[in-house]
């Protein structure tokens, strides 16, 4: 089984902010393989899709982006999985918008999401997919800028980066991390 957990903040006040895009991404899947009604567990919306024959379960917590290894970290107590059967997906002010990287494991790079996920669990083996959200212009606080919504300008870009991002998580569902790093890593760069 393989675990897809996309990265957000819940409540329709914050549905199309940059913050959001791992909900985004997981969305898409749901689309993609006619997932059912989602179901609370573990603090979270979870939904069960067959992805390239392997069972997966797309993740969404319900706790505020900072405290998102809450939810994970009950997920992983109950199921116990190993951490390459599973995938964090998460916005990356580092990245523009329209890029993806996926990392197998490392720091958490400001993304605090990530940081809490890496902090409950103990360890930073937590494979990780970012979608570039762009910096903030000027002197815009970081804050302000991941809870913003998209610009129109950036629309375009974001829809691809997700619609990329949900078939690279098809990919690692039947590949794993190192063939979806080399095809989608460099993709991204060449985008």
């Amino acid at each position: 089984m393989r675990f897809v957990i996309g990265l957000g903040n819940p409540g329709s006040k914050y549905v199309g902010t940059r913050h959001n895009v791992g909900f985004d991404v997981v969305a898409e899947l749901a689309r993609r393989f006619n997932a059912g009604p989602a179901q609370r567990k573990y603090d979270a919306d979870v939904q069960d899709v067959l992805i390239r024959g392997e069972k997966v379960l797309l993740i969404t917590p319900l706790t505020f982006m900072n405290l998102s290894g809450q939810s994970v970290q009950q997920f992983v107590r109950f199921y116990q999985p190993d951490p390459t059967e599973m995938v964090v997906i998460c916005d990356d002010m580092n990245l523009p918008s329209g890029r993806i990287r996926w990392r197998a494991s490392g720091s958490a790079g400001g993304q605090n999401g990530l940081s809490d996920i890496v902090q409950r669990l103990g360890h930073k083996d937590v494979p990780r997919l970012r979608v570039g959200i762009g910096r903030p212009p000027g002197r815009m606080e970081a804050t302000a800028w991941v809870l913003g919504r998209f610009r129109e300008e950036e629309m375009e870009a974001v829809a691809f980066s997700v619609v990329r991002s949900a078939d690279s998580v098809e990919k690692w569902c039947s590949e794993g991390i190192e063939s979806t790093m080399n095809e989608f890593n460099r993709d991204s760069e060449d985008s």
